[in-house]
């Protein structure tokens, strides 16, 4: 059995989309989440600004895999977003960590993403590499549940 009092070893994790398992990932960049503060003082008082805070900022989520079959359909749903269907393409996902048993653990939820890039992998026929496509999405919030 995991123990929970630590911190999870051999990090695996998935993506769902729309609550649907979706595809495992060999690298995963988590967003920062972020407020912006503005500095605000009047006149009469001291020479120290006070810091209010301004909008929240939240960095893209950054996927890369080895290229598979399966991976095409992550492609495709950042087709609908270069043939200018946003609406379409804007979906609830959760980035599923997996402790050492393969069950589910923390999650963070991510709302309205859509993939803003897609990198296709360096292909170079003298190197026994894995073919790496990169994923970046952008959202409009994320929590962390469980």
């Amino acid at each position: 059995m995991p123990d929970r009092h630590g911190p999870y070893r051999r990090i695996r994790f998935l993506l769902e989309i729309d609550g649907v398992e979706k595809a495992g990932f060999s690298r995963c960049s988590l967003p920062t989440a972020r407020t912006d503060v503005i500095e605000y003082r009047e006149g009469n008082e001291p020479p120290t600004p006070r810091k209010l805070g301004g909008l929240g900022r939240h960095d893209p989520l950054v996927l890369e895999s080895g290229v598979t079959d399966g991976s095409l359909a992550l492609y495709e749903w950042r087709k609908l977003v270069e043939q200018g269907k946003l609406g379409e393409a804007r979906r609830s996902i959760a980035v599923v960590l997996l402790d050492e048993e393969g069950s589910s653990g923390p999650r963070w939820e991510l709302r309205n993403a859509w993939p803003s890039r897609y990198d296709a992998p360096d292909l170079a026929a003298d190197r026994s590499e894995v073919a790496i496509e990169r994923l970046e999405i952008v959202h409009e919030g994320m929590e962390r549940t469980a």
